[in-house]
């Protein structure tokens, strides 16, 4: 269950990032922040979805918003993820899953045909103030990141 709705404030957190810092929500207040939940770094679906936010990324800074990629690997990890892909955003670590049950998350799935609970792909819209204005969950890669971009052009224009 998630601790968060649409046109509410979001809990401050923190987290660690792939360069070793803290990344604290707080931080950003007075820009947008685009939060996307991925299940694990290096898989060709996350990968897809990190490169379309790269590809876009210059776009959404022109409308003031900070992409944020998260996803319960390591500092490390996303290291690596981050420098093969060239992705100019941060990637956040969440390995004791705060973060993923603040947003809710976290679900039960099939992997290879064993149980498995594992991160839902998902993106939030964080506005200036600090207060969710859009939220996708069950996301699908493809068109995804224009969709997101689409939405905050439409949130920003009223």
């Amino acid at each position: 269950m998630s601790d968060i709705r649409l046109d509410a404030p979001v809990p401050d957190f923190e987290c660690p990032t792939d360069t070793a810092e803290t990344w604290r929500l707080a931080d950003h207040r007075g820009r947008w922040v685009v939060l996307f939940f991925f299940p694990k770094a290096s898989t060709p679906g996350c990968t897809v979805e990190g490169q379309a936010f790269r590809d876009l990324d210059r776009r959404f800074a022109a409308l003031n918003a900070q992409v944020v990629g998260i996803s319960r690997d390591g500092p490390k990890a996303l290291a690596n993820f981050r420098a093969k892909h060239d992705f100019p955003y941060p990637l956040l670590s969440d390995k004791q899953e705060q973060v993923c049950n603040l947003f809710g998350v976290m679900k039960d799935k099939v992997m290879f045909g064993k149980p498995a609970r594992g991160i839902e792909r998902s993106t939030f819209v964080i506005d200036p103030e600090g207060v969710l204005r859009a939220e996708w969950r069950k996301v699908a890669v493809d068109g995804h990141a224009e969709a997101v971009l689409e939405a905050l052009q439409a949130k920003q224009a009223g």
